[in-house]
């Protein structure tokens, strides 16, 4: 059979080569593989019979459930674009997602329309009108009509991210392009059929998204939690034989507390991977004491390309703070500011070519062409990321931090994250973050841990250059983060502006 093209055709093969392995399951229920299949079947009968068509935008609006699933592959069989809305997004950026997108319909849980419909003009409805779970016929409404005609460049999602811009900006992810990244990824990671993937990570997120292709691509069962229920954790790896866990570093911080009180014995769990954040090296090491068999993948990637490498099962152990190799099909170069390439060693800015680097940023021409540039040699498009790192002799990445990561201080160019990394280096610091030098604020470290500060900028100095050592040095109980597990920095700078919340810092200055 020749490789998919399409996001749906994920399903159609799974279906057919695993029809009766489990596919998905929440806390409410599961379906297996020709189950999940006639969901979305019903999903897209249903969107058409609403009048959804080819290029037509839903957005979905719900937590980790089945019914999303669903709605994904049902509304690309119907060749319209599906817009994950992550639940927790505020009534700010919910509005200008809404506003830039403009669905054709949005699809949320019951009893939560208002939230939508304050904001878009398009039909909202409760996902429970599509009754998804039903295992008869189609009903007469529902009657499948002739298949849509999808190609591999037409557009399967819009993926909303944040970054340097204020609002959320969406990706374009058409189809043959999220195939590819998704098989490039799989190849990697190698899930297999008898595999149990945990997905706690909100599926609006395309960490979390991506872990439906490929359960679909292993014909792999996928666990689905929500926020509110990681207190479970540990019971759902037990009950479900999970062995594949996503994680983010709020997530194994739970996950490894969870465990030093659970007296059940080994669990399955033979993998982790980690992007977005990256794991500390004392929260992978507790990691590997709570779970002996599992094995630990650090990885990097942006939404605009989905993922860029990905490291060899515990290669930290050999190369620390590594991200990995490129990814099958994939090119990563590192360039100064004027666009050359920089020798092995040698920090640059982060530059992606392949076929997973995605169409652009929807209905943003201008960001589109600053990030999404034609190479002048090739022709090929060659994705700028905006971050920093360097390469090593055989071609690993080692990630430094943002553009805004890396600034000069006392003349000496330094990152944001090689500073957190010589924090954490220092035993009895769990949890580092640095805010870079700004309108009259010095460097400034943030700690979690039980050491005084004056100690932590002490031992800063027996690791770093004088230069890169903070002059003010605050510790906290814990970092903030944001919706998807990243360190929340500006939450940490309103900490330092804000007179109210002094008591909550012990500051070494």
């Amino acid at each position: 059979m020749a490789k998919p093209h399409r996001v749906q055709d994920l399903l159609d093969e799974a279906a057919l080569a695993h029809p009766d392995s489990p596919a998905v399951r929440d806390r409410h229920g599961a379906w297996d593989y020709t189950a999940l299949d006639r969901a979305a079947h019903r999903a897209a009968s249903w969107l058409r019979a609403q009048g959804v068509g080819p290029g037509d935008r839903v957005a979905v609006r719900l937590g980790n459930v089945r019914e999303f699933v669903a709605l994904l592959f049902g509304t690309l069989r119907a060749g319209a674009v599906l817009v994950p809305v992550n639940p927790a997004m505020k009534d700010f950026h919910l509005s200008s997602v809404l506003a830039d997108c403009e669905p054709r319909l949005a699809l949320t849980a019951p009893g939560e329309e208002d939230v939508l419909a304050r904001y878009t003009d398009c039909p909202v409805r409760p996902v429970t009108d599509l009754a998804l779970d039903e295992e008869g016929p189609l009903a007469p409404e529902f009657a499948p009509e002739e298949p849509v005609a999808v190609g591999s460049d037409d557009l399967a999602l819009l993926i909303y991210t944040s970054g340097s811009t204020s609002r959320p900006k969406a990706v374009m992810s058409p189809h043959g392009t999220t195939v590819f990244a998704a098989r490039a990824i799989a190849s990697r990671l190698g899930y297999r059929a008898d595999d149990v993937v945990l997905t706690a990570i909100p599926l609006s997120f395309d960490y979390g998204l991506y872990q439906i292709f490929l359960a679909a691509l292993a014909g792999a069962e996928l666990v689905l939690t929500d926020a509110d229920a990681h207190t479970g954790l540990m019971a759902t790896l037990h009950e479900h034989g999970v062995t594949v866990v996503p994680l983010v570093p709020s997530l194994a911080e739970m996950l490894v507390r969870l465990a030093a009180r659970d007296r059940r014995g080994p669990t399955a769990l033979r993998l982790v991977t980690n992007t977005g954040a990256a794991l500390t090296p004392p929260l992978i090491a507790t990691l590997r004491t709570a779970f002996p068999a599992v094995k630990v993948v650090p990885m990097f990637g942006i939404t605009e390309c989905k993922r860029v490498t990905i490291l060899e099962p515990d290669g930290d152990l050999e190369r620390p703070f590594s991200v990995g190799r490129p990814l099958p099909g994939t090119e990563v170069l590192i360039l100064d500011e004027h666009g050359t390439p920089l020798p092995p060693g040698t920090a640059g800015e982060i530059v992606v070519r392949g076929e997973h680097v995605m169409a652009g940023y929807w209905r943003a021409p201008e960001l589109t062409a600053e990030r999404f540039r034609t190479d002048p040699v090739t022709g090929r498009k060659v994705l700028h990321t905006g971050d920093y790192g360097h390469l090593d002799e055989d071609g690993h990445l080692y990630f430094h931090g943002r553009r805004d990561d890396m600034f000069k201080r006392r003349g000496v160019r330094m990152s944001a994250l090689e500073i957190e990394a010589a924090a954490l280096d220092i035993p009895g610091v769990r949890g580092a973050a640095v805010l870079p030098p700004d309108d009259g604020r010095e460097l400034t470290l943030f700690a979690v841990g039980a050491l005084e500060p004056k100690e932590i900028t002490a031992r800063l100095g027996e690791r770093l250059e004088a230069a890169k050592v903070p002059p003010r040095c605050l510790t906290v109980d814990s970092l903030p983060l944001t919706a998807n597990g990243k360190t929340d920095k500006k939450a940490l700078a309103a900490l330092l502006e804000s007179p109210a919340r002094a008591g909550e810092l012990t500051v070494a200055a």
